[in-house]
């Protein structure tokens, strides 16, 4: 039996993207669920190795939705059990708030759509060796929680990545992106495109050839560290 990712996304149409397809490369079957439509989150996670939560349209802040509330009670389940957690922009604004730190928009209305360099902190470098450039699709920010550590800063919004605990980790951009969710983002939410701080779809395209390739062994090696490595992997250190 392949050992299971729990994987929480927002919408009908959502998929995980680049990061399914590391966390498949290694053996694991993704456990696909979505609070937003009805699915239910489990009261413990001795069946997953770790969680993936994405992001989506909704707020962190939309309490009352009953995916949201759900998703913010299941973090107590995560914190307790101390599973490795990965949360991506969504899914980091909303462990920050379940950890009592606040997600809130630009004050002067500002987004983050394209691609956008982020800035490791001391603490955040050894994170960050791979890439410093990544996709971001956001208009919400959070504050780092008490007792994170804050990994890396941004010029819009100034908190990019943060670590709680030993394998909690927030960030506020989208390594998962690929070039198929670029054209289906861009073309979905045209709108977000005319914002303050959006890039045009050209820059978009050129920032995946780009940088596609930094933020895939980015990707790999931050499932490393969290220690969704995965059977191939483990067998292989069980031979040495």
């Amino acid at each position: 039996m392949k050992p299971k990712v729990l994987i929480v996304l927002h919408q009908k149409t959502s998929t995980p993207g680049h990061v399914g397809v590391l966390l498949e490369e290694r053996g694991y079957e993704l456990d696909k669920r979505c609070p937003c439509i009805g699915h239910e989150l489990p009261d413990h996670l001795d069946d997953h190795e770790g969680v993936v939560v994405f992001g989506g349209p909704m707020s962190a802040n939309d309490c009352h939705m009953d995916g949201i509330r759900a998703e913010l009670d299941f973090m107590e389940v995560v914190l307790r059990e101390k599973k490795p957690y990965f949360g991506i922009c969504l899914g980091g604004q909303i462990l920050a708030r379940a950890l009592g730190a606040k997600v809130y928009l630009h004050d002067e209305g500002h987004v983050e759509v394209g691609y956008t360099k982020i800035h490791p902190t001391e603490q955040g470098r050894p994170f960050f060796e791979q890439s410093d450039h990544f996709y971001q699709w956001h208009k919400e920010g959070f504050d780092i929680p008490d007792g994170a550590r804050l990994l890396a800063e941004g010029t819009r919004f100034p908190n990019q990545a943060y670590l709680y605990g030993e394998n909690a980790l927030g960030i506020q951009f989208h390594p998962e992106i690929t070039l198929e969710m670029i054209q289906r983002w861009t073309a979905g939410a045209a709108h977000r495109m005319e914002l303050p701080g959006a890039q045009p779809k050209e820059a978009h395209l050129k920032g995946f050839e780009l940088f596609f390739e930094d933020i895939d062994r980015w990707g790999r090696a931050t499932l490393d560290w969290l220690g969704m490595r995965g059977s191939k992997a483990a067998l292989a250190d069980a031979a040495d």
